[in-house]
């Protein structure tokens, strides 16, 4: 429109020149004529040029508000500009860097005067201090966009060593997957941004046009520049995505390979686990069959339930460790340090490898342990690798000292080397020597007495000692035995008190008390019954004397 108003406006003045001159052909005008004419000419001229820059200054104002809607739109991309603006801004940094070197570079050669000399001090702790402004400046804006425009980095992706790390693996390919999205993301914005920055370029070049003072040139050419900066970081950032596209293909193919190999191993593993699995259930059923004995058939499929489930950790450990002599060194310093820090632990377990493949104590057995000054007797229902599960039952060591039974104490298999246990039925031995101690009086007939205790413990223990006879006759093969009689022994003891009887036998070992108190029972009637026999127990006599001293006064004189 602005070109057609200045079209008319031409052939309006070259038609008004046209009539002047028809007129000054027709009448012959005074140099005054050609004066005024001249004047209006000039006049008209400068209204027509008063119309024209009012023209261009509306254009100009109507482009403005377009760039100041633009500038909205681009103003909303903070990151892209705000890194733009700081990279403009170690650029001037940079410059006025230069020139103040320039300056105290001259100063320094041609200071003369006290001014001249503090204006160069000012100068170099201004130095100074930009030095180190850029130094940031030049760390963080090296390039315009720096940051934004580098790919995300691909670290190195760990080897995938176990089934573990399957997982790791996916993890680290899901992050991959959306640093790339998020880089793409970024592209699209700048897209975005550039086409918001050509539009604003494109109208800083119609703003050039109409603007003959040249007021807009620079901005022109700042946005320019602007605009050409952002399309090389648009390519810079295709460029990327191409080659870290094909990175991160090549990452998941070895990542793929790796889960592949690994998942093919652990099915190996799962086959040979299954077949160690069959063989030991086979065996169990073996041992089932011909160990007869619930305790040896308790031990045996315990030996070999550990057995199998170390054979299993080896399968694994072996199958995943691939410098084993490297680890076994490790573990070897390692295990130095956790066995100082875990004695107790450490003993336990050898003591568990003393107690089962020593053969000292058996589930089943009945044992008796002295802890912390108190005695527990019980069987022995478990044996594990720290400890041994004991049953308390309701013994003579339960009525003297503890009153209380049925309670589960565990014992902890070191114990075997600092405390003292008895096992009570040992080696297939299921009878112990349990005594009974009964005192008579002096004067009683203490032969018979000793035969009569002879006599009672001999009737109820005879099927106890012929078992233990066959024991002790099965175990010479494995210990020295001196002394092998079983019969019952009757021991006579003279006391303060009277003479002491004391009566041994053979009895169960899981049923002391039951014979005792029967045996007990039959020895007090059978001494009941003799009347040259008389059972001691302590007794206390009473002497009740009468006063050798009268009152001083009758009863009748006192009334």
């Amino acid at each position: 429109m602005f070109k057609i108003f200045v079209f008319l406006t031409f052939i309006s003045v070259s038609s008004l020149l046209s009539n002047d001159i028809l007129a000054s052909d027709h009448n012959i005008t005074s140099k005054e004529q050609i004066e005024i004419e001249k004047q209006k000419t000039l006049k008209l001229q400068e209204e027509i040029r008063i119309k024209e820059k009012k023209a261009r200054l509306e254009a100009i104002a109507k482009y403005l508000s377009k760039l100041k809607s633009l500038e909205e739109e681009i103003s909303k991309e903070k990151v892209w500009m705000k890194s733009y603006a700081s990279y403009l801004t170690s650029l001037e940094v940079r410059n006025s860097l230069l020139k103040i070197r320039d300056r105290i570079k001259f100063l320094s050669k041609e200071t003369t005067s006290l001014a001249q000399q503090d204006e160069l001090n000012a100068l170099i702790s201004k130095e100074k201090f930009l030095t180190s402004q850029f130094e940031k400046l030049r760390l963080k804006n090296s390039a315009p966009f720096l940051t934004l425009i580098t790919p995300p980095n691909i670290d190195e992706i760990p080897n995938i060593t176990n089934p573990f790390g399957i997982f790791t693996a996916l993890s680290v390919i899901k992050k991959l997957n959306k640093d790339f999205e998020e880089y793409k993301e970024k592209k699209i914005i700048l897209t975005d941004l550039i086409s918001l920055l050509i539009q604003e370029n494109n109208i800083y070049k119609k703003i050039r046009l109409l603007d003959v003072e040249n007021r807009y040139k620079q901005d022109s050419i700042d946005k320019n520049l602007q605009l050409d900066r952002f399309k090389t970081a648009l390519d810079t950032m295709i460029v990327a995505i191409d080659v870290y596209e094909k990175r991160l293909e090549v990452v998941k193919i070895n990542i793929d390979k790796e889960i592949e190999e690994q998942v093919s191993k652990l099915a190996y593993i799962g086959i040979f686990i299954l077949i160690v699995l069959f063989i030991f259930t086979l065996l169990k059923f073996a041992v089932k069959k011909y160990f007869t004995d619930n305790e040896r058939f308790y031990m045996a499929n315990k030996i070999i339930n550990f057995v199998n489930v170390t054979i299993i950790i080896l399968i694994i450990f072996f199958s995943y460790i691939e410098n084993s002599g490297y680890i076994v060194t490790i573990l070897g310093f390692a295990s130095a340090g956790i066995a100082i820090a875990m004695k107790d632990w450490f003993m336990s377990i050898l003591g568990w490898l003393v107690i089962v493949f020593g053969g000292s104590i058996h589930v089943g057995d009945r044992i008796r342990v002295d802890m912390d000054g108190m005695k527990y007797v019980g069987d022995i229902m478990d044996i594990s690798l720290l400890r041994m599960t004991m049953l308390e039952d309701i013994t003579l060591t339960t009525i003297k000292y503890n009153r209380r039974a049925g309670r589960i104490i565990f014992v902890p298999n070191n114990y075997v080397f600092t405390r003292m246990i008895a096992n009570y039925s040992h080696s297939s031995l299921k009878t112990v020597w349990d005594g009974i101690d009964i005192m008579i009086t002096y004067e009683s007939n203490h032969k018979k007495a000793m035969q009569i205790c002879k006599e009672v413990t001999k009737k109820y223990s005879k099927g106890y000692t012929d078992i233990t006879r066959k024991q002790l006759n099965k175990i010479r093969n494995h210990y020295s035995l001196k002394n092998t009689n079983v019969e019952a022994r009757i021991f006579s003891f003279i006391e303060n008190n009277g003479v002491k009887i004391s009566a041994w036998y053979l009895t169960n070992a899981y049923a002391t008390l039951t014979l005792r108190s029967v045996i007990s029972l039959e020895i007090v009637e059978r001494f009941n019954e003799e009347e040259d026999i008389t059972i001691a127990y302590p007794t206390q006599m009473l002497h009740i004397e009468k006063s050798a001293k009268e009152p001083p006064f009758a009863q009748d004189e006192m009334e």
